[in-house]
């Protein structure tokens, strides 16, 4: 996965654009928008999906005390740009213990956040709870962003979906109780505005999250 792109909805092999068709294929899921091979986590890294997508690059800022900056991944190629995002960071868990949030961008039917989240896609759909008062709320880009719990992901991770710039945003967290986290209001910042301050970024070791 890390050499080649692969579909952001199942992580197979996708063919690329030639003579029977203009758009990356798989063989499963048709047309797709291909995840780019995960890039390490460094400022060059964030430079360079920052500067080629068309939606938000979200990283809690400033990051909670001892958290750290471990990866990015886009979906979407040269010529339509960057049309899904996905930050890593990881860092202590509310209750103790190591914790990971995935912070995913993308537009509708991309399928990069359901994937990671672990359900069908490739968007929330019925099982965002949105009859109900919002589980949890961030501000992104300086606006109150309302969250809802999603059902039907494994375990092992709370999962929470909302919109923000007119695109889903996806907040993932690892253990299920680092769901925490985003009771506090975390304030997210799109690093495509942010300028120098993204050479300030605390970098640490690849999320092994990015690439399961």
């Amino acid at each position: 996965m890390r050499g080649e792109p692969s579909c952001p909805k199942c992580g197979g092999r996708v063919r690329a654009p030639g003579l029977f068709a203009d758009t990356w294929q798989c063989g499963m899921h048709g047309a797709v928008h291909p995840l780019q091979p995960v890039l390490p986590p460094s400022v060059e890294a964030l430079a360079v999906v920052v500067g080629r997508t068309q939606v938000p690059v979200w990283m809690p800022w400033p990051l909670p005390v001892g958290w750290l900056f471990t990866g990015v991944a886009c979906a979407g190629d040269d010529r339509s740009g960057g049309r899904a995002t996905a930050v890593a960071c990881s860092g202590p868990a509310p209750l103790g213990g190591p914790g990971e949030l995935l912070l995913i961008a993308e537009e509708l039917g991309v399928g990069l956040g359901a994937r990671y989240a672990g359900i069908d896609g490739p968007d929330p759909g019925p099982t965002i709870c949105a009859g109900k008062p919002p589980q949890a709320k961030v501000h992104a880009a300086g606006h109150p962003t309302p969250l809802w719990h999603v059902s039907g992901a494994p375990d092992d991770r709370a999962v929470f979906a909302g919109e923000a710039c007119g695109l889903w945003l996806w907040a993932i967290v690892w253990p299920q109780e680092s769901g925490l986290l985003l009771y506090d209001e975390l304030v997210l910042t799109d690093l495509r505005d942010a300028g120098a301050e993204v050479e300030l970024v605390p970098c640490g070791a690849l999320s092994p999250r990015l690439i399961s």
